[in-house]
């Protein structure tokens, strides 16, 4: 048993609505979700509601042990597309009707939430009532209030019925939802324009975080217990297989001065003095070396989930390290020349320049690569492979008076190795997934990088996963269909989209700012290695965000 500190309880017979936040996945990655605390804590500030959280496997609340069907409101949040799958088991253990159309007002409204919501809500259309596009304060607060006032009036018809004898069943009527920014309705399937928060400095940030207690490695979050300092949002790099370049433009930063007071007001809440730095891009806040030593000088202990390799400097290296972070991550991608495709103009020497100042430093090193990027060929493999076994070796000290290395190594090199997943709202999402070469291109680093400190990710995952991505509607008879029975791949295969750039999408419907346009001049510059600079440096590249 774990206890934890921090937690809200609230009479729920007092609520005027019982809103369950739902994470379909293990603590451990619940409570590593800023987003999933952010909501907790923010619901929670209002006196007719009461949020309770849900975390698979479980079907019943943490707060008050409350079964699914006791909520009017059970809220998904979707951060991974695997999550799918236990979304409907979710549902289904607890006896609640999977798809929307079987469902009355006598039975919580399904809403979800998160980039998956955000970015392709198509393949879960079916199960779940409403999505929300965007940011979740932008949103949730108009969406309760016209929730509530609806609600009420069901009440009352509900109690006069039911006093008449007659047992009261019928079809929600969603269609006053269509009004507020940010919903996109499954049953309309409406044209829906993405919510955004303007102000970093005026939306919600967690001071009050939930503290686990335990020494469980299974409900210690992933980041352990650390404060969740939100330092900017949307990152405006362009990558262009990354969902986050395109999703939350434009970029917003939180004022430095105000991150100083919530991590001391998050400390004396917590008496945590960890804290971990979030953001799309956290190493390109704009001043990040002065939020980083201001904070070690109040007494922090530092750390970045990942580090953009452009913007780590030497100083900014120090500051984390007396801090006391131990892991730098770092995500090259692939080779040069593939970089540039994918727009991420890294030279191969800023990648060193990094490694070697963080070994000096002695922090270990985590390295993220990508396979199967387009225009990718087997001498781009071998390319590869020479390009790890290099970084590789650097984990030996390295003295630079007598310009030799020692044997036994400094630090600690990992790499992991993931498939190239297409994604909806980036240029790549007229890709397609061609799991037999990534199969190909798996086994042959595995024989080739022998020794080395590597993770694969599964071809096979990649394959469905690129289904739920970018699938439509029908896909979500699929998921339905993996609850009872196993689905082969080559029936994943067989349901793998493949797009040109004359389609119409099925996530046309979902306006998150970045224009189609756009998205198809950046998916036709990968051809010719074209590069999109940063547009925070100064020029506009006309992507529509700022519009």
């Amino acid at each position: 048993m774990f206890k934890e500190k921090n937690i809200i309880i609230k009479n729920p017979l007092k609520s005027d609505i019982r809103f369950g936040l739902v994470y379909p996945n293990v603590y451990k990655t619940a409570m590593s979700s800023l987003g999933y605390q952010i909501i907790y804590n923010y619901i929670n500030e209002r006196e007719d509601s009461y949020c309770e959280r849900i975390i698979y496997p479980s079907i019943r609340s943490l707060e008050t042990n409350s079964p699914l069907s006791d909520f009017d409101i059970i809220s998904f949040s979707l951060q991974y597309e695997q999550d799918y799958f236990n979304i409907l088991e979710i549902l289904k253990e607890a006896n609640i009707p999977l798809r929307r159309e079987d469902r009355t007002n006598e039975d919580p409204l399904i809403i979800a939430g998160g980039p998956c919501a955000s970015s392709n809500p198509l393949p879960l259309s079916d199960f779940i009532d409403i999505f929300v596009v965007g940011e979740a304060e932008a949103v949730l607060y108009d969406f309760l209030d016209l929730y509530l006032e609806l609600n009420l009036s069901n009440k009352k018809n509900n109690k006069k019925i039911n006093n008449m004898g007659v047992n009261f069943r019928s079809k929600r009527d969603l269609s006053p939802f269509l009004d507020i920014q940010g919903l996109y309705i499954s049953e309309f399937n409406n044209n829906t324009e993405i919510a955004l928060s303007e102000d970093m400095d005026m939306i919600y940030h967690l001071t009050y975080p939930i503290v686990s207690e335990t020494d469980d490695k299974d409900f210690i979050p992933a980041f352990s217990n650390s404060i969740l300092l939100n330092v900017s949002r949307a990152c405006t790099r362009g990558c262009r297989f990354c969902m986050s370049s395109y999703l939350y433009r434009p970029l917003r930063e939180t004022n430095l001065d105000y991150l100083f007071s919530i991590a001391e007001e998050a400390r004396e809440n917590t008496g945590l003095n960890k804290i971990s730095l979030i953001g799309a891009a956290v190493s390109d806040y704009s001043k990040i070396n002065e939020l980083t030593n201001g904070l070690k000088e109040k007494g922090f202990q530092v750390s970045m989930p990942s580090m953009r390799i452009e913007s780590i400097t030497k100083e900014t290296l120090i500051a984390l390290k007396s801090s006391g972070l131990k892991t730098l991550t770092i995500a090259p991608e692939s080779i040069y020349s593939l970089r540039c495709r994918i727009n991420k103009d890294i030279e191969d020497e800023d990648v060193f320049r990094v490694i070697g100042d963080a070994v000096e430093l002695g922090f270990n090193i985590k390295l993220y690569f990508l396979i199967g990027l387009p225009y990718e060929t087997q001498e781009d493999i071998c390319q590869l492979a020479s390009l790890m076994k290099q970084i590789d070796s650097m984990k030996y000290k390295f003295n630079s008076k007598s310009k030799t290395s020692t044997k036994k190594a400094k630090v600690s090199i990992s790499f992991s190795v993931n498939p190239l997943i297409p994604k909806a709202h980036t240029p790549l999402q007229w890709e397609t997934y061609n799991m037999k070469d990534i199969k190909l291109k798996i086994k042959y680093l595995k024989k080739n990088l022998k020794g080395l400190d590597i993770k694969f990710d599964s071809a096979k995952m990649g394959l469905i996963q690129y289904v739920l991505s970018c699938g439509d509607r029908e896909i979500g008879n699929l998921i339905e269909k993996s609850l009872n029975k196993k689905i082969s791949i080559k029936e994943w295969g067989e349901n793998a989209p493949n797009y040109t750039l004359e389609d119409k999408l099925p996530w046309d419907c979902i306006d998150v700012s970045v224009s189609k346009e756009f998205l198809k001049l950046e998916y036709e510059k990968i051809k010719n290695s074209q590069q999109t600079p940063w547009c925070e440096d100064g020029d506009c590249y006309n992507c529509g965000a700022c519009n």
